[in-house]
């Protein structure tokens, strides 16, 4: 049992020494950091769909919270009503057309994003609730903060990198453009297009 611990572990090595921390800053056209903008990095050979992974867009306080998420093709969202109103969500976006009828808690099925790009989602009942799912087919990703950074693990090289934010002028897809990481990491920034 010990060796196969060992062949197991030797074969990973190799894989967790190619990732390197890169800290991604996201800028706009005119070099603003966009906070709460999605970085999903596509490297060759690691993208595709998850198998069993779920996720939560939930309302409260007549709000989805949180009213950006992001997650990989295949998730399955679940929609918790955690307010004392029933809802009714829907999306009428390409990556993903679904209807939940006026509800409260937590309905039977949850909502699986098979394709990747941007859900818009609304409430029929309130009309000021609205949110994003951006869909993406990369474990490789992350949302930015406040100053529009996100950190991820990545490879060396050049790889395709998607991005989105809010308030860019075609909000309902993702932006592509390449990344090259160095060896040793480091600081890097992208600039969204208008």
């Amino acid at each position: 049992m010990p060796h196969r611990f060992l062949l197991i572990a030797a074969a990973l090595l190799p894989l967790a020494a190619q990732a390197v921390p890169v800290s991604l800053q996201l800028r706009g056209p005119s070099g603003q950091p966009l906070a709460d903008a999605v970085i999903a990095v596509e490297v060759k050979g690691r993208t595709g769909k998850a198998s069993g992974a779920k996720a939560e867009m939930g309302q409260r306080d007549r709000q989805f919270t949180p009213q950006l998420l992001v997650v990989q093709t295949g998730t399955a969202v679940n929609f918790p009503n955690f307010d004392t109103v029933r809802h009714h969500v829907y999306s009428f976006s390409p990556t993903k057309v679904f209807d939940i009828k006026l509800y409260s808690g937590t309905p039977a099925e949850p909502v699986v994003f098979d394709k990747p790009g941007v859900a818009a989602l609304g409430c029929n009942i309130h009309d000021r609730m609205s949110a994003h799912i951006i869909v993406v087919d990369t474990p490789l990703f992350a949302r930015t903060d406040a100053q529009g950074r996100a950190s991820l693990d990545l490879p060396a090289g050049t790889h395709a990198v998607k991005a989105w934010h809010a308030k860019q002028k075609q909000p309902q897809t993702l932006q592509a453009t390449q990344l090259d990481v160095p060896a040793a990491g480091g600081a890097l920034t992208l600039t969204l297009a208008d």
